[in-house]
């Protein structure tokens, strides 16, 4: 069953604001800039990206990640598909999406064809394979049938939504991570870290972004629990 879409409010500089968690979906500091320095620089990316290459995410937003992923593909030369599989439990309005991202202009290309696309579910957008799945994604994660080589761990802070951050679906992320696969987050929360360690991921305190000292980087070095 489709949820209703979270609901936004909107502050200082355009930046929208869960009403159901009470966090921005980007950084106040600058959104782009943030993915970039977290999500592709955190997993390597797009130095490591190569044929088919799959990216999954738990916390789909705005679509900015994606968007700011998908533009670093094409301009490395990817010309076949990025794979983008993302688990959304409170999918924001298309309205509300196509505000936010009108923030950034560097990614007007890709965001109007996402936007001229974009119905839900999944998308075909050639150099693009895009699938959000929604619901808890405690439920869709496990039955999620796919193994992604990075993921963007972007849930609402574990302070706000700790659901997404327990140690029970980090075990989920590394069993649907491929060996030698990578992870990142803003986060450098101690349940965040010691999550990932006990799926069997090596996890390291990284300089995070804007007024956070930290962030978290992990690389799947073992298996995960059974």
């Amino acid at each position: 069953m489709t949820r209703q879409p979270g609901k936004v409010s909107w502050a200082r500089g355009g930046v929208p604001v869960s009403e159901r968690f009470g966090d921005p979906y980007f950084s106040l500091a600058g959104g782009l800039a943030e993915t970039r320095h977290v999500f592709l620089a955190g997993n390597g990316l797009p130095d490591r990206f190569a044929p088919g290459f799959h990216i999954a995410e738990l916390g789909f937003g705005t679509g900015l990640n994606l968007l700011a992923a998908w533009a670093a593909w094409e301009q490395a030369g990817q010309t076949g598909p990025l794979r983008f599989t993302s688990f959304e439990a409170y999918p924001m309005a298309l309205d509300d999406m196509a505000c936010a991202l009108g923030a950034f202009p560097d990614l007007a290309p890709w965001r109007d064809r996402f936007l001229a696309a974009w119905q839900g579910g999944s998308a075909d957008l050639g150099t693009l394979r895009l699938e959000v799945i929604e619901g808890d994604a405690r439920d869709t994660l496990p039955a999620w049938g796919g193994a992604a080589d990075a993921w963007f761990l972007d849930g609402f802070a574990p302070a706000r939504n700790p659901e997404l951050w327990q140690p029970p679906l980090m075990a989920q992320v590394a069993r649907h991570t491929r060996t030698g696969g990578t992870a990142a987050s803003y986060s450098a929360a101690g349940l965040v870290r010691r999550g990932l360690e006990a799926a069997g991921f090596a996890v390291t305190r990284a300089p995070g972004f804007g007024r956070k000292r930290h962030m978290t980087r992990a690389v799947l070095t073992g298996e995960a629990p059974g």
